[in-house]
C-alpha cells in the first residue's frame, strides 16, 4: 500500500477537509499550536428559531489513536440537522504532534482543551446547548465534560445530551495500573516493532481483525488498516499513560471516567455497543447503564442498512404553534443498545453498521433532547416560511425528473423536493425503487428533501458534496470513482442475493442533474468503461437531452482525457 493511500492529509474526507481550519489553543497546562478543528455551521441556522436558544451544537470526540475522519459518515448524516464541531486531538489525524510534554496528554489536560475549543465555537451569549458524541475513550472524555472533576468554564451546565459509542467503564485496579504503566515504559522504537509485527498480513492482520473482526467487508478492513497506520506511537503512549488513574492510599483519581463519573450524569444518555467488539467488550456499556439505571435494547440490521425502529421516533412535547420545546435541562433518560454481529469496535465507520448508528442517534436526539433536532420538523418549518426550497422552482419543474439509462449503470436525476407531489422521496421510491437502488447527492448544500425517506424505502443515500459552477477537481473525481466502485460491487452482490432484475442503477444528482452530474458520470465512463471523452459526453446527452450544458465542463473533460500534458 502506497504511503498516499493512508496519509491523514491525503485521505481526509472532502466534507471534513472543506470545513476544517488549523488553530492554536492555550489552556492552563499547555499550548497546542496546530490543531485541526472541524466546524460546520448549520446551513439554515439563521432561519431556524433561536428562542430560548439556538439548536444545540453537536460535538464529536474521537478515541485513543482515532481522528475526526472516523466520524465522516456520521457527520454526513448529522450536519443537515445541527451545527457540528470536532477536533483532532494533538498528534492525531492532521493535528501536529505539539507539544511533546507528557502532561499535555493527560485525560484532564485533554478535557480542558476540549472545553476550551467548544466554548470558542458554542454561542455562549445565546445560551446554546451542547450534545456530546464520543467513541471509545472519546466517550469517557465526553462524560468528563458533562460531569467534570475540575470545570474551567460553565460548559457542563449546558450539556443537554450524551451519545457514547463503544464506551468503557474505566475500572482499573491498582495491579492492572502497575502492569499497564510498566508496558508503557517500553521505548517508542520497540513499540513500533511490535506494531509492525501486529500489522503483518495487511487487511487480514491481527491488528485489523481485533478492531473490526475477521469477517468484516474489505472496505471496513481497509479503513481500519489506514487508521492503524495513521496512529502515532508516541502520541498513543502519552494518551494511554494519561488515561490511567493515580492511586493514593487506595483511592483512584485522575484518568478516564470511572463509574462514579458516569453515575453522576443527569441528562439523556445513549449507550451503543457492538456485539463483536474485542477492544471494549459490550459488557462495559452494560456496567455504565446499570449505574445510570438505564434500559437495555437490541437493534437489528435490515438489508438496506436502516435500523428497525419502533414508535416512529416521536419528538418531545411541542410548544406554541407546533414549535418543539428546547429544554435547558432535558429529562434524564438512559438507553443502551447493542448492535448485532458484525458490529465491532469500528462500528462508527464500518459501512455495514454506520447507517444504523446514524439512524439511531438521529432518533435519540429528536426524541429525547429536542424535537428541533428532527430533520423532518426542520424541513416543514423552513417550507412554511419559504426559506427552504430549490434555487429556481420554475426551472426545476421544467427539468425531466430522471434520465434514461447511461452506460448501463447510471441515471441522472434532478434533486428531489420534500414538498413536491411528484418528485419527493415517497413517490420516487414507488416509481423508481425497483430500478434505482442507490442515490449519490453531489450537491454542495444540504438536500431539500429528507434522505431517510429514500433509506426507509430501500434506496441507499450517499452524500458526496461538490461545488457548483466549477468542474470537480482531481480529488473529487477520484473520490467519486471510488465511491461508485464500492456501490457497484455491493449492488452486484445484493442483486444475486435478492434476485434483482437486470437494469438496476445508481442515481446521481447535483441540483438539476446536468453539469456536475454529467461531468462525474462521464469521468467514470471513461476511466472504468472504456469510453472516449466524446463518447461519454454524447452518451450522457442522449439519455439526458441538452447534456452537459456548460462549455467549460465539456472542455475540461476533453483536456483531461486528451493525453496532452502542460508544463509550467
Amino acid at each position: 500500500m502506497a504511503s498516499s493511500d493512508y496519509d491523514a492529509k491525503t485521505t481526509d474526507p472532502p466534507l471534513i477537509q472543506r470545513s476544517s481550519s488549523i488553530k492554536s489553543y492555550s489552556t492552563s497546562r499547555a499550548t497546542y499550536p496546530k490543531l485541526r478543528v472541524f466546524y460546520r455551521r448549520h446551513q439554515h441556522a439563521d432561519n431556524l428559531p433561536t428562542s430560548p436558544a439556538p439548536i444545540p451544537l453537536l460535538v464529536f470526540v474521537h478515541g485513543l489513536g482515532g481522528s475526526v475522519a472516523q466520524f465522516n459518515s456520521l457527520l454526513t448524516s448529522l450536519t443537515p440537522i445541527a451545527s457540528c464541531l470536532a477536533v483532532d486531538l494533538p498528534g492525531c489525524g492532521v493535528s501536529e504532534f505539539e507539544p511533546r510534554d507528557w502532561d499535555a496528554y493527560s485525560t484532564d489536560a485533554l478535557v480542558e482543551l476540549l472545553e476550551t475549543v467548544i466554548e470558542d465555537h458554542r454561542d455562549v451569549a445565546a445560551g446554546q446547548g451542547v450534545v456530546l458524541i464520543g467513541h471509545s475513550m472519546g466517550a469517557s472524555l465526553a462524560a468528563l465534560l458533562a460531569n467534570p472533576r475540575k470545570p474551567t468554564t460553565a460548559l457542563h451546565e449546558h450539556v443537554v445530551g450524551l451519545v457514547a459509542v463503544c464506551p468503557t467503564a474505566g475500572q482499573f485496579t491498582p495491579g492492572l495500573v502497575r502492569l499497564l504503566r510498566a508496558a508503557l515504559y517500553i521505548p517508542d522504537f520497540i513499540f513500533d516493532l511490535w506494531r509492525a509485527w501486529d500489522r503483518r498480513g495487511g487487511l487480514e492482520s491481527p491488528s485489523v481483525h481485533r478492531f473490526v473482526g475477521a469477517g468484516a467487508d474489505t472496505e471496513t478492513k481497509r479503513l481500519q488498516y489506514m487508521y492503524n497506520l495513521q496512529s502515532k506511537t508516541p502520541v498513543w503512549r502519552r494518551m494511554a499513560w494519561g488515561a490511567l488513574p493515580v492511586y493514593t492510599n487506595g483511592v483512584p483519581s485522575d484518568g478516564i471516567a470511572g463509574l462514579d463519573v458516569w453515575a453522576g450524569l443527569n441528562l439523556p444518555v445513549f449507550l451503543v455497543a457492538g456485539t463483536d467488539d474485542q477492544v471494549v467488550p459490550p459488557g462495559e456499556a452494560d456496567k455504565i447503564a446499570a449505574v445510570l439505571g438505564g434500559d437495555k435494547s437490541e437493534s437489528s440490521l435490515e438489508t438496506n442498512g436502516s435500523a428497525k425502529r419502533g414508535g416512529g421516533g416521536s419528538a418531545p412535547a411541542n410548544g406554541a404553534a407546533g414549535l418543539p420545546d428546547l429544554p435547558r435541562h432535558p429529562k434524564k433518560v438512559v438507553i443502551s443498545t447493542r448492535l448485532p454481529s458484525p458490529a465491532g469496535h469500528g462500528l462508527l465507520y464500518a459501512p455495514a453498521t454506520v447507517p444504523v448508528l446514524a439512524g439511531l442517534v438521529s432518533d435519540f436526539l429528536s426524541t429525547h433532547v429536542t424535537g428541533r433536532l428532527s430533520l423532518g420538523w426542520q424541513l416543514q418549518h423552513l417550507c412554511r416560511g419559504g426559506k427552504w426550497d430549490v434555487k429556481n422552482l420554475e426551472k426545476w419543474r421544467n427539468v425531466a425528473p430522471v434520465s434514461g439509462p447511461i452506460g448501463g449503470m447510471f441515471r441522472a436525476i434532478k434533486t428531489l423536493r420534500e414538498v413536491d407531489e411528484e418528485h419527493c422521496p415517497r413517490v420516487f421510491v414507488q416509481k423508481w425503487g425497483h430500478i434505482i437502488k442507490d442515490v449519490i447527492d453531489i450537491s454542495h448544500d444540504n438536500p431539500v428533501y429528507n434522505p431517510s425517506g429514500l433509506e426507509q424505502g430501500g434506496i441507499r443515500y450517499h452524500k458526496y458534496a461538490t461545488l457548483s459552477k466549477v468542474p470537480p477537481n482531481e480529488s473529487e473525481i477520484r473520490g467519486f470513482i471510488d465511491l461508485v466502485d464500492k456501490i457497484r460491487a455491493r449492488q452486484r452482490d445484493q442483486a444475486r442475493t435478492d434476485g434483482w432484475a437486470d437494469g438496476y442503477a445508481i442515481g446521481v444528482h447535483c441540483h438539476y442533474g446536468f453539469n456536475r452530474t454529467g461531468f462525474l458520470i462521464a469521468c467514470y465512463l471513461v476511466e472504468r468503461c472504456g469510453f472516449t471523452a466524446k463518447e461519454a459526453i454524447e452518451a450522457f446527452a442522449k439519455a439526458r437531452p441538452n447534456g452537459i450544458r456548460h462549455e467549460h465542463f465539456r472542455d475540461r473533460l476533453y483536456v483531461r482525457y486528451s493525453g496532452v500534458k502542460s508544463e509550467t
